[in-house]
């Protein structure tokens, strides 16, 4: 009995501290820096500007999951229009990052940039589906 216990204790001990280490310890915005500065080689001063821009991206998403879990939580869906101003919002706010970007990157960063987004965006169906399930 003493061993099942034991085991069971360090079964659940070892759980936690997997969860603990996935999260990384960063938060989002500067994990996206330093892989931004990293693969398009971000000046000191490129990353000044770009990370208010991420904070402001990072709390409009935290907005939208609140307001998408308050939807859910509520029993009702988006109607067809509503679904259509969310997404035409979120291709605004898209475009306009995009033209914000190409004022701080030079060229050849923000091709990178963009084809960095092109490739998260294909990777993103993937995702859902697992979280899905």
């Amino acid at each position: 009995m003493k061993k099942i216990i034991t085991v069971l204790v360090l079964t659940i001990a070892f759980s936690f501290t997997a969860q603990a280490q996935k999260k990384g310890g960063k938060n989002p915005v500067e994990r996206m820096l330093k892989k931004m500065t990293t693969d398009l080689s971000l000046t000191d001063a490129q990353q000044k500007e770009i990370e208010p821009l991420l904070i402001a991206q990072m709390e409009d998403r935290k907005q939208l999951a609140e307001n998408r879990e308050a939807l859910k939580n509520s029993g009702s869906k988006p109607t067809k229009e509503a679904r259509s101003k969310m997404k035409e919002d979120r291709e605004t706010k898209e475009t306009a990052m995009n033209t914000k970007m190409s004022q701080i990157l030079d060229k050849e960063q923000f091709e990178k940039f963009q084809k960095m987004a092109k490739e998260r965006k294909e990777k993103a169906p993937g995702k859902k589906k697992k979280r899905d399930n």
